[in-house]
């Protein structure tokens, strides 16, 4: 992927040199939540690939607004050449999703990504390296400790520059949800059903983001023509390494799809290549009557 020498986002704030893990609400702002479900969640985001801020809504009833923020000063841009990469992705990402909505007469509001090390608050509770990257709704940041790419390529098995790219199109996934009110739909949705239920739309809302970072990648390729050969399938096989049932198995030997709250590998794969062939979010309806 050549990355070296495109366009940065000044959209990203490096915390990496700051203190963090005071508590500033519960997840999504409701109810705080005890040490214990917290531990519960890390072990859950670990052995099955659930996202700890899902976990940790479902175990405390969700709810509430966004959680109190401090005023920060302003970051540092990263100078690093791993916070130069997100930095530039971001950039790409805004730059893909900025031209798709003006086709449409829309503007696109980008998401900040907030670098840091160790834990940080953040609008959906105090996140944690252990958790791996992930969208907070509440304050519409993308958060990551770069060490998750470590794990990525080392104990995950997905190494390179493009599965890590994936990654960071994934979140911003989550965040074109919150801007066309998927997220809305799916807080209310947590109010009504099972919790069984709930994990089986969180599967759909998850592909979702699959398919979104695939036409991300599909249009990124196109206006840059950055990819290298190989890139495309470092972004399929870190699909499939995150898949529930690849985590699963990996973890405790077994699998039990009724737990599942990402999709399987087979799952993640089809759904990122079905936004890279269609290059259209329209194909990336999720919640429709089609098998996925």
């Amino acid at each position: 992927m050549k990355w070296e020498g495109q366009r940065e986002s000044d959209n990203v704030e490096d915390r990496r040199g700051e203190g963090g893990g005071r508590r500033l609400g519960g997840i999504g702002g409701g109810r705080g939540i005890g040490l214990g479900g917290i531990v519960i969640a890390l072990l859950a985001s670990w052995a099955f690939g659930i996202n700890p801020m899902t976990v940790l809504g479902l175990l405390q009833g969700g709810g509430g607004g966004p959680a109190p923020q401090e005023q920060q000063a302003p970051a540092p841009k990263a100078q690093d050449p791993g916070g130069r990469f997100v930095a530039t992705v971001l950039a790409d990402t805004e730059d893909v999703w900025g031209a798709y909505f003006a086709k449409v007469q829309q503007r696109y509001e980008p998401p900040r990504l907030v670098i840091f090390r160790g834990s940080y608050p953040t609008g959906c509770g105090t996140g944690e390296a252990a958790m791996g990257p992930f969208y907070c709704p509440a304050d519409r940041k993308v958060y990551i400790d770069l060490s998750f790419y470590d794990t990525l390529r080392e104990r995950l098995g997905a190494p390179g520059d493009f599965a890590q790219a994936y990654v960071i199109a994934h979140e911003v996934g989550h965040h074109l949800q919150n801007l066309l009110g998927m997220t809305a739909k799916m807080d209310s949705a947590r109010q009504r059903v099972s919790e069984r239920e709930y994990k089986a739309l969180s599967v759909r809302l998850e592909l979702q983001a699959d398919c979104y970072a695939g036409v991300w990648a599909k249009h990124s390729q196109q206006s840059k023509g950055w990819l290298e050969q190989g890139d495309i399938e470092e972004a399929l096989n870190a699909a499939a390494q995150i898949g529930d049932d690849t985590l699963q198995r990996k973890s405790q030997g077994t699998v039990v799809p009724e737990s599942f709250t990402h999709g399987s590998s087979a799952q993640r794969v089809r759904w990122f290549k079905r936004g890279l062939d269609g290059g259209e979010l329209k194909g990336c309806n999720t919640f429709g009557n089609e098998p996925l």
